[in-house]
Protein backbone atom coordinates (compact mmCIF):
# COMPACT_ATOMS: atom_id res chain seq x y z
CA UNK A 1 0.00 0.00 0.00
CA UNK A 2 0.72 3.61 -0.87
CA UNK A 3 -0.34 6.38 1.36
CA UNK A 4 -0.75 9.63 0.13
CA UNK A 5 -0.99 12.27 3.16
CA UNK A 6 -2.98 15.40 2.43
CA UNK A 7 -4.63 18.53 3.47
CA UNK A 8 -3.97 22.29 3.99
CA UNK A 9 -1.22 24.11 5.05
CA UNK A 10 -0.92 24.04 8.69
CA UNK A 11 -3.27 20.73 9.37
CA UNK A 12 -0.47 18.90 10.41
CA UNK A 13 0.75 16.34 7.43
CA UNK A 14 4.68 16.64 8.42
CA UNK A 15 3.26 15.19 12.16
CA UNK A 16 1.05 12.24 10.81
CA UNK A 17 3.59 11.29 8.46
CA UNK A 18 6.67 10.96 10.55
CA UNK A 19 3.81 9.28 13.18
CA UNK A 20 2.97 6.50 10.60
CA UNK A 21 6.66 5.85 9.72
CA UNK A 22 7.43 5.62 13.64
CA UNK A 23 4.44 2.99 13.27
CA UNK A 24 5.63 1.41 9.45
CA UNK A 25 9.60 1.83 9.80
CA UNK A 26 9.55 -0.16 6.72
CA UNK A 27 7.44 2.60 4.34
CA UNK A 28 9.93 4.66 2.65
CA UNK A 29 9.06 9.00 3.64
CA UNK A 30 8.85 11.37 0.20
CA UNK A 31 8.81 15.02 2.02
CA UNK A 32 8.67 17.85 -0.07
CA UNK A 33 11.68 18.76 -2.02
CA UNK A 34 12.78 15.07 -2.10
CA UNK A 35 13.52 13.56 -5.56
CA UNK A 36 9.69 11.77 -5.55
CA UNK A 37 8.09 9.59 -8.49
CA UNK A 38 4.68 11.37 -8.06
CA UNK A 39 5.83 15.11 -6.79
CA UNK A 40 8.24 17.77 -8.22
CA UNK A 41 7.45 20.37 -5.62
CA UNK A 42 10.62 22.44 -5.23
CA UNK A 43 12.42 20.00 -8.00
CA UNK A 44 13.82 21.37 -11.28
CA UNK A 45 12.47 19.96 -14.56
CA UNK A 46 15.01 20.35 -17.21
CA UNK A 47 16.26 18.88 -20.40
CA UNK A 48 19.70 17.57 -20.67
CA UNK A 49 21.30 20.09 -22.53
CA UNK A 50 19.47 22.89 -20.20
CA UNK A 51 21.11 20.66 -17.20
CA UNK A 52 24.28 20.62 -18.90
CA UNK A 53 24.40 24.55 -19.26
CA UNK A 54 23.52 24.67 -15.23
CA UNK A 55 26.79 22.78 -14.79
CA UNK A 56 28.55 25.15 -16.54
CA UNK A 57 27.53 27.66 -14.99
CA UNK A 58 27.83 26.50 -11.33
CA UNK A 59 31.12 24.75 -12.27
CA UNK A 60 32.17 25.10 -8.71
CA UNK A 61 29.65 23.19 -7.36
CA UNK A 62 28.79 20.50 -10.25
CA UNK A 63 29.91 17.42 -7.78
CA UNK A 64 26.89 18.96 -5.16
CA UNK A 65 24.67 19.48 -7.87
CA UNK A 66 24.75 15.97 -9.47
CA UNK A 67 24.87 14.46 -6.26
CA UNK A 68 20.65 16.14 -6.15
CA UNK A 69 20.10 15.11 -9.75
CA UNK A 70 18.35 12.25 -10.86
CA UNK A 71 17.50 11.32 -14.70
CA UNK A 72 13.79 10.66 -16.08
CA UNK A 73 13.74 9.70 -19.51
CA UNK A 74 14.89 12.46 -21.34
CA UNK A 75 14.67 14.99 -18.67
CA UNK A 76 16.91 15.58 -15.34
CA UNK A 77 15.09 16.68 -12.10
CA UNK A 78 17.75 18.37 -9.65
CA UNK A 79 16.45 19.08 -6.07
CA UNK A 80 17.98 22.35 -5.93
CA UNK A 81 16.61 23.14 -2.39
CA UNK A 82 18.61 20.60 -1.29
CA UNK A 83 21.75 22.15 -2.06
CA UNK A 84 23.39 24.48 0.10
CA UNK A 85 26.00 27.32 -1.08
CA UNK A 86 26.20 30.48 -0.64
CA UNK A 87 26.63 31.44 -4.08
CA UNK A 88 24.19 34.22 -5.08
CA UNK A 89 20.92 33.93 -6.60
CA UNK A 90 21.60 29.58 -7.39
CA UNK A 91 17.94 29.28 -5.98
CA UNK A 92 16.47 31.63 -7.35
CA UNK A 93 18.31 30.44 -10.49
CA UNK A 94 16.84 27.16 -10.55
CA UNK A 95 13.38 28.33 -9.40
CA UNK A 96 12.57 28.95 -13.10
CA UNK A 97 12.88 25.71 -14.08
CA UNK A 98 10.20 24.04 -11.81
CA UNK A 99 6.63 23.31 -13.12
CA UNK A 100 4.89 25.07 -11.31
CA UNK A 101 2.81 28.76 -11.18
CA UNK A 102 2.99 28.85 -14.81
CA UNK A 103 6.40 28.26 -15.81
CA UNK A 104 5.46 25.67 -18.35
CA UNK A 105 1.79 25.32 -20.39
CA UNK A 106 -1.29 24.08 -18.99
CA UNK A 107 -0.56 21.38 -21.86
CA UNK A 108 3.05 20.56 -20.97
CA UNK A 109 2.10 20.63 -17.24
CA UNK A 110 -0.64 17.54 -17.04
CA UNK A 111 1.40 15.99 -19.61
CA UNK A 112 4.50 15.99 -17.01
CA UNK A 113 2.30 14.91 -13.73
CA UNK A 114 0.56 11.97 -15.42
CA UNK A 115 3.26 10.46 -17.65
CA UNK A 116 5.17 10.14 -14.26
CA UNK A 117 2.49 8.91 -12.56
CA UNK A 118 2.08 6.38 -15.12
CA UNK A 119 5.75 5.16 -14.68
CA UNK A 120 5.59 5.30 -11.12
CA UNK A 121 6.70 1.51 -10.25
CA UNK A 122 7.46 1.30 -6.24
CA UNK A 123 5.26 0.25 -3.47
CA UNK A 124 5.46 0.84 0.34
CA UNK A 125 5.72 4.33 0.77
CA UNK A 126 4.11 7.48 2.06
CA UNK A 127 3.89 10.78 0.22
CA UNK A 128 3.65 14.18 2.34
CA UNK A 129 1.55 16.59 0.50
CA UNK A 130 2.36 15.05 -3.27
CA UNK A 131 -0.84 14.41 -4.97
CA UNK A 132 -3.40 17.56 -3.99
CA UNK A 133 -1.88 21.08 -2.76
CA UNK A 134 0.74 21.60 -5.38
CA UNK A 135 -0.90 20.68 -8.15
CA UNK A 136 -5.07 21.91 -6.54
CA UNK A 137 -3.16 25.34 -6.05
CA UNK A 138 -1.09 25.89 -9.43
CA UNK A 139 -4.62 25.17 -11.06
CA UNK A 140 -6.68 27.56 -9.20
CA UNK A 141 -4.40 30.26 -8.79
CA UNK A 142 -1.98 30.38 -11.81
CA UNK A 143 -4.40 28.41 -14.64
CA UNK A 144 -7.50 29.98 -13.49
CA UNK A 145 -8.70 26.52 -13.91
CA UNK A 146 -12.55 26.08 -12.89
CA UNK A 147 -13.60 23.29 -10.24
CA UNK A 148 -15.04 21.07 -12.61
CA UNK A 149 -11.63 21.50 -15.02
CA UNK A 150 -9.61 20.41 -11.62
CA UNK A 151 -11.86 17.36 -10.88
CA UNK A 152 -11.50 16.27 -14.82
CA UNK A 153 -8.07 16.57 -14.60
CA UNK A 154 -8.04 14.06 -11.32
CA UNK A 155 -10.08 11.44 -13.10
CA UNK A 156 -7.48 11.32 -15.22
CA UNK A 157 -4.71 11.04 -12.87
CA UNK A 158 -7.03 8.27 -11.28
CA UNK A 159 -7.09 6.47 -14.85
CA UNK A 160 -3.39 6.54 -15.40
CA UNK A 161 -2.99 4.78 -11.22
CA UNK A 162 -4.92 2.44 -12.81
CA UNK A 163 -5.01 -0.93 -9.98
CA UNK A 164 -2.19 0.59 -8.08
CA UNK A 165 -2.50 0.33 -4.27
CA UNK A 166 -3.23 3.56 -2.76
CA UNK A 167 -4.61 5.36 -0.19
CA UNK A 168 -4.90 9.38 0.76
CA UNK A 169 -5.07 10.22 3.93
CA UNK A 170 -6.94 13.93 4.34
CA UNK A 171 -6.33 15.94 7.94
CA UNK A 172 -9.58 18.41 7.24
CA UNK A 173 -8.78 21.73 8.68
CA UNK A 174 -11.92 22.89 11.13
CA UNK A 175 -10.27 26.23 11.99
CA UNK A 176 -8.29 27.18 8.98
CA UNK A 177 -7.51 30.65 10.68
CA UNK A 178 -5.94 28.86 13.75
CA UNK A 179 -3.89 26.48 12.09
CA UNK A 180 -2.36 29.17 9.83
CA UNK A 181 -1.57 31.12 12.66
CA UNK A 182 0.64 27.97 14.07
CA UNK A 183 2.60 27.69 11.44
CA UNK A 184 2.88 31.77 11.67
CA UNK A 185 4.76 31.35 14.93
CA UNK A 186 6.60 28.63 13.74
CA UNK A 187 7.88 29.60 10.91
CA UNK A 188 9.61 32.73 12.68
CA UNK A 189 13.09 33.92 12.79
CA UNK A 190 15.15 34.13 16.24
CA UNK A 191 13.66 38.11 16.58
CA UNK A 192 9.93 36.84 15.85
CA UNK A 193 9.82 37.99 12.27
CA UNK A 194 7.70 36.03 10.39
CA UNK A 195 9.16 34.25 7.47
CA UNK A 196 6.57 32.12 5.87
CA UNK A 197 3.44 34.32 5.93
CA UNK A 198 4.62 37.12 3.90
CA UNK A 199 5.92 34.93 1.26
CA UNK A 200 2.64 32.81 1.51
CA UNK A 201 0.57 36.16 1.45
CA UNK A 202 2.42 37.18 -1.65
CA UNK A 203 2.14 34.15 -3.33
CA UNK A 204 -1.35 34.45 -3.24
CA UNK A 205 -1.54 38.47 -3.65
CA UNK A 206 0.17 37.98 -7.35
CA UNK A 207 -1.31 34.98 -8.86
CA UNK A 208 -3.31 35.74 -11.50
CA UNK A 209 -6.42 33.86 -10.04
CA UNK A 210 -6.08 36.58 -7.26
CA UNK A 211 -5.45 39.86 -9.59
CA UNK A 212 -8.55 38.32 -12.04
CA UNK A 213 -10.84 38.73 -8.98
CA UNK A 214 -9.74 41.46 -7.26
CA UNK A 215 -8.15 39.40 -4.19
CA UNK A 216 -5.67 40.44 -2.06
CA UNK A 217 -4.72 40.36 1.63
CA UNK A 218 -5.11 37.27 5.20
CA UNK A 219 -8.93 37.40 4.85
CA UNK A 220 -9.54 36.37 0.86
CA UNK A 221 -6.75 34.29 1.12
CA UNK A 222 -8.33 32.34 4.08
CA UNK A 223 -11.19 31.57 1.93
CA UNK A 224 -8.74 30.58 -1.16
CA UNK A 225 -7.78 27.78 1.22
CA UNK A 226 -11.64 26.83 2.42
CA UNK A 227 -12.16 26.38 -0.77
CA UNK A 228 -9.61 24.27 -1.74
CA UNK A 229 -10.40 22.56 0.57
CA UNK A 230 -13.86 21.79 -0.15
CA UNK A 231 -12.14 21.19 -3.88
CA UNK A 232 -9.81 18.34 -2.41
CA UNK A 233 -12.55 16.61 -0.05
CA UNK A 234 -15.02 16.57 -3.32
CA UNK A 235 -12.14 15.68 -5.50
CA UNK A 236 -11.25 12.67 -2.72
CA UNK A 237 -15.66 11.69 -2.41
CA UNK A 238 -15.71 11.50 -6.14
CA UNK A 239 -12.84 10.56 -7.75
CA UNK A 240 -11.54 7.96 -5.05
CA UNK A 241 -14.39 6.43 -3.14
CA UNK A 242 -13.36 3.46 -1.11
CA UNK A 243 -9.87 5.28 -1.28
CA UNK A 244 -9.32 7.85 1.09
CA UNK A 245 -9.96 8.28 5.09
CA UNK A 246 -10.89 11.84 6.57
CA UNK A 247 -9.02 12.65 9.89
CA UNK A 248 -9.87 15.38 12.17
CA UNK A 249 -6.79 17.78 11.56
CA UNK A 250 -4.64 17.51 14.95
CA UNK A 251 -7.21 15.94 16.39
CA UNK A 252 -7.14 12.06 15.63
CA UNK A 253 -6.07 9.66 17.98
CA UNK A 254 -3.16 6.67 17.34
CA UNK A 255 -5.84 4.17 16.73
CA UNK A 256 -7.50 6.26 14.11
CA UNK A 257 -4.07 6.15 11.44
CA UNK A 258 -4.34 3.30 9.67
Amino acid sequence: MNFFIEGLQGSGKSTLVKRMSDKHPEYKVFHEGDYSPTELAWCAYVSKDTYSSILKKYADIQNEIAIKSYEEDEHIIICYTQIITDIPGFHKYLEQYEIYNNRVSQEVFKNIILTRLANWNTDGNIFECSLFQNIVEDMILFQNASDAEIIAFYREIKKVLGRRDYHIVYLLSEDIRSNIDVIRKERSDDQGRETWFPLMLGYFNESPYAKKNGLSGEADMLKHFSHRQELELTICKEVFPGKYTILQSKGYKDADIL
